[in-house]
């Protein structure tokens, strides 16, 4: 296993070509969450990942021969940019297997590093498979996503840049697919601090660390859809699991809903854009999974932003929909005239915005002479949305919320 020496001549090496990220410190969720809270916003990275440090570490410990014959990864994404990326400004022939559902952003984005793009598989594991197979046809070097300690190494210089940015630091939550990025930043905060409380997140729709970590060895779960599929792994590496089991105090989850949230409150309230794997550190902390960090400093990675945009629409409105923000009303009305006009103009005084409006005769369950309107409204909370519905209520309006 590798240790503090590893991960400081991995910093050394790859120093000079990847962001020193920020850490700010978060007021806002420092109230919500009941601790003091930084967030180390891996973000900002060139390819928009953490991954590209382990990568790194990796490319730049290859032979002359290893290089000419060009290397080959697996990934749902941000490793593949990662490796594209720097395999690309060396000079190294780069070959990526991608599945088939791997978010348009990080395909385009690989593309552009200059990697060929093999879109193959439905789940990481899949396209795994796939890799090692070209690997052997084609006599190419393999850059493991995780369970590589020069990958592990390269992720580790996380935690040596947490230990400066907050030196008294006592909690710090990852986020876990394989178990890279916890290996190498667990490593680099315990042997310098033992002291520090290390906690690992997993989607609850992809337990596999969790699952493993419970059973003492490698657990493949069950492939499940998520949002998070940078950390969505059926089954985690054996070094990494080793590494877990010495070096991290707990593993949580969250559910789909959780980290849509989260996304959604760091957009809004720290106009920071992360992807569903990223936010899975806020997710566990407000959502209260997380042990031993009430009145505690704690860091959040926040490990990546590789979100695609029409995701980030969704979430938006769904959220907007559960905080009451916007609402669909059904109203059944007389089917005469002026009866929408009056109906919109209640609206308006009640200081609603409609978004869409849809006037159904022919397929609604209103009778003769009556018609269904179905309202999209913008309004300010749940609060303006009960005095919406309780002004058109006295106005004689039937309604039903939709």
């Amino acid at each position: 296993m590798i240790g503090i020496r590893e991960i400081e001549e991995a910093r050394a090496r790859i120093d000079d070509f990847v962001i020193r990220t920020p850490c700010p410190r978060s007021e806002t969720f420092s109230a919500l969450c009941g601790a003091r809270t930084w967030f180390k916003l891996e973000n900002l990275q060139m390819t928009g990942s953490f991954k590209e440090r382990g990568a790194l570490n990796r490319i730049l410990s290859l032979t002359p021969e290893e290089r000419a014959r060009g290397v080959i990864a697996a990934s749902a994404g941000n490793h593949a940019q990662g490796v594209a990326y720097h395999a690309g400004r060396l000079g190294i022939p780069a070959t990526i297997v991608m599945p088939d559902r791997t978010p348009l952003i990080k395909v385009a984005n690989t593309r552009r590093f200059g990697a060929k793009v093999v879109l193959a598989g439905g789940n990481f594991d899949e396209a795994y498979a796939v890799a090692r197979r070209l690997q052997e046809e084609e006599n190419l070097v393999f850059v493991h996503p995780f369970d590589d300690d020069s990958i592990i190494a390269g992720q580790g210089t996380i935690g040596l840049e947490l230990l400066e940015q907050i030196p008294d630091l006592e909690v710090a939550i990852v986020p876990i697919g394989g178990g890279g990025l916890i290996s190498g930043v667990a490593v680099a905060l315990k042997e310098t601090r033992p002291r520090i409380r290390v906690i690992g997140v997993q989607t609850a729709a992809f337990p596999s660390m969790k699952a493993s970590v419970d059973a003492s060895e490698p657990v493949t779960v069950a492939a499940g859809r998520t949002i998070a599929d940078g950390i969505a792994v059926k089954r985690p590496g054996g070094k990494t699991l080793e590494y877990v089991r010495r070096y991290v105090d707990e593993v949580v989850t969250v559910d789909e809903e959780e980290i849509a949230n989260a996304i959604l409150l760091l957009l809004e309230r720290e106009k920071t854009v992360v992807e569903g794997a990223g936010a899975v550190p806020l997710a566990a902390l407000l959502n209260r999974r997380c042990s031993g960090t009430e009145g505690r400093n704690v860091a959040m990675l926040l490990s990546g932003g590789n979100i695609d945009v029409n995701l980030i629409s969704r979430i938006i409105e769904r959220g907007l929909v559960k905080d009451g923000r916007m609402v669909r009303l059904m109203v059944r009305i007389e089917d005469r005239p002026g009866s929408l006009a009056r109906l919109t103009a209640l609206v308006a005084e009640q200081a609603a915005n409609i978004i869409e409006i849809h006037h159904d005769r022919a397929f609604g369950k209103s009778g003769y002479g009556e018609t269904e309107v179905s309202l999209t409204l913008e309004t300010r909370g749940r609060d303006h949305v009960e005095q919406l519905t309780q002004a058109l209520d006295r106005a004689g309006y039937r309604i039903s919320e939709l």
